[in-house]
């Protein structure tokens, strides 16, 4: 059996890895998330992707009930032992949160696209949200004039409900009332 060694960490390899595995992971900028038990690595964002995901949370948070949390990433929602995510941003409710992860699938999840993430986020991830039955699903595109696309569990598979570009703005009413206009989650990345 192949080992990865990282500093006194062994990770084996040729078998479906596990959340326990997650903890022997380097400390290297990247992020590490398991689905199914496949590692998927990402590799540290660009600036307009970090910027649009967190005016989205500053946004959010500003609108929060006090009964329900926005999170950006890292912070991990682990469902299962061989299931580990870390959405750019979530929502979940305050009574669901453990301090060092949410154990029961988000009221909504972010995921903001990069050149490097897109086919997963648009893909893996989404999939694996709408297993888990996250009931709200946003795609933020950060190029621009930047974008939103948002899907919604409709009879247990996702449907998109909306899309917005540039100056559109979104009305959302789940998880709770949120009005987001994307190009404006962009503003920060212009003088």
């Amino acid at each position: 059996m192949a080992v990865m060694t990282t500093g006194h960490a062994h990770i084996p390899t040729g078998r479906p890895f596990t959340v326990d595995d997650l903890e022997g992971m380097p400390d290297d900028g990247n992020r590490y998330e398991l689905i199914d038990g496949v590692l998927i690595v990402s590799p540290a964002p660009s600036w307009e992707h970090q910027e649009m995901g967190a005016t989205l949370y500053v946004d959010m948070r500003a609108a929060c009930p006090r009964d329900k949390r926005v999170m950006i990433a890292p912070f991990a929602v682990q469902t299962a032992f061989d299931n580990e995510v870390q959405p750019d941003v979530l929502v979940t409710r305050f009574t669901d949160l453990t301090s060092k992860h949410l154990p029961v699938p988000p009221l909504m999840v972010a995921e903001v696209l990069s050149r490097s993430t897109q086919l997963h986020d648009r893909n893996t991830k989404k999939a694996h949200y709408e297993r888990m039955g996250v009931p709200t699903y946003w795609l933020l595109d950060p190029t621009e004039p930047g974008s939103l696309t948002v899907f919604e569990h409709t009879g247990g598979s996702y449907e998109q409900v909306a899309h917005v570009v540039g100056d559109e703005r979104y009305g959302s009413q789940r998880p709770f009332p949120v009005t987001v206009v994307p190009a404006r989650l962009l503003d920060g990345t212009r003088p």
